[in-house]
C-alpha cells in the first residue's frame, strides 16, 4: 500500500514535464498563469471524467478571461488523451502521466474502493496554483458534476 502524505496548501507544487495529447510536453515551471488549476483524475473516457473535462472546456473562456490555466492530469498515454480529447472536442491541455510518478509526487495516488473492491488508483483532486506555483487550495473529493462552477467561484472569490 502506498502511504499518503498530504500536500498542504501553501506550498510550492511539485515540478513536472509531461506530454499532452499532442506529444507537447509541457513543464510546470514554463507554464505562465495568474493561477494554474492542476485537477488530477482517475480515467480518461469514463462517465466522471469525461463530465468533468466536458465542464472545464464548455467554461475554458471564463477561465482564460482570468488569467486561469487548466490542466487535466492522469495516467495512460498520449493516444489515449488524444482520442479522449478528439472524442469530446475537449479544448484544454491533459496531460499524461503513464508512470504516475507526478501523480504520486501530489499524493493523490493510493487506495481506492469501489463495490467493495480495493485497488490502487488516481483520487480525484484539484489543486490551485498561484503565479509563483504555490499551491492556494485543493480540493479533494471532488464530484465531477459543476466542479469547474466550485473552481470559478473560488477563482471569483480572490479577487473579491
Amino acid at each position: 500500500m502506498i502511504s499518503m502524505v498530504k500536500v498542504h496548501a501553501f506550498s510550492k507544487a511539485p515540478s513536472f514535464s509531461l506530454p499532452d495529447q499532442e506529444g507537447v510536453i509541457h513543464s510546470l515551471d514554463n507554464i505562465f498563469a495568474k493561477y494554474i488549476v492542476l485537477y488530477f483524475y482517475p480515467k480518461d473516457d469514463t462517465p466522471g471524467c469525461t463530465i468533468q473535462a466536458k465542464d472545464f472546456t464548455n467554461k475554458l473562456s471564463f477561465f482564460h478571461n482570468k488569467g486561469v490555466q487548466i490542466i487535466g492530469i492522469s495516467g495512460l498515454d498520449v493516444k489515449s488523451k488524444e482520442k479522449f480529447c478528439n472524442k469530446y472536442n475537449l479544448k484544454h491541455t491533459l496531460l499524461a502521466d503513464s508512470d504516475f510518478k507526478v501523480t504520486k509526487s501530489y499524493k493523490v495516488f493510493g487506495e481506492k474502493k469501489f463495490m467493495g473492491k480495493k485497488y490502487l488508483g488516481i483520487k480525484r483532486t484539484t489543486f490551485i496554483l498561484d503565479e509563483n506555483k504555490n499551491i492556494i487550495k485543493t480540493f479533494e473529493n471532488v464530484s465531477p458534476e459543476n466542479h469547474a462552477d466550485e473552481i470559478l467561484n473560488y477563482i471569483n472569490s480572490l479577487e473579491d
